[in-house]
């Protein structure tokens, strides 16, 4: 299969292919004398598990390791199962912060009245807001950090 092939066969694109190649989650594949990539079906089903783990949320970093688990026909099934609790938990924690933010919105968005006038609730709301780190500002954080090494 061509690049283009195992993107239709997997739902990855090729360019997420190629970063996939890059840093070294995906092997890079032979290549044709002419330079061309060349697939196999273990590639696309690979890819496959890449793009399901990523729809689930995993890091990169996490994906590798679920990867290294899955080559691994002596793995202890507990070590899958404390990455995915982990994962479960970090989600829990990002739920919970985006139902505060929510929450927080609403009612700046409810105590604004929308009309003519200059004063905003919603933007003494944002510039009154506590200088110390809070829930929210942890997972806009955590959630940067995370699409930064995503994107790397």
């Amino acid at each position: 299969m061509n690049i283009g092939e195992v993107a239709r066969a997997s739902g990855v694109s090729a360019k997420m292919i190629r970063h996939y190649e890059g840093i070294g989650l995906l092997r890079a594949p032979a290549r044709t004398q002419a330079g061309y990539r060349q697939y196999h079906d273990r590639d696309a089903h690979l890819l496959r598990f890449i793009r399901r783990a990523r729809d689930l949320g995993f890091s990169l970093d996490q994906i590798r390791q679920l990867l290294s688990l899955w080559d691994d026909p002596g793995r202890a099934s507990a070590d899958v199962k404390r990455l995915a609790d982990a994962h479960i938990a970090d989600l829990d924690a990002r739920i919970t912060a985006l139902s505060e933010m929510r929450t927080t919105l609403v009612a700046l968005a409810q105590a604004c009245r929308g009309d003519r006038r200059p004063d905003c609730p919603i933007l003494k709301g944002l510039a009154d807001a506590p200088a110390a780190r809070s829930g929210q500002e942890s997972l806009k954080h955590s959630s940067d950090t995370q699409r930064d090494s995503s994107a790397s």
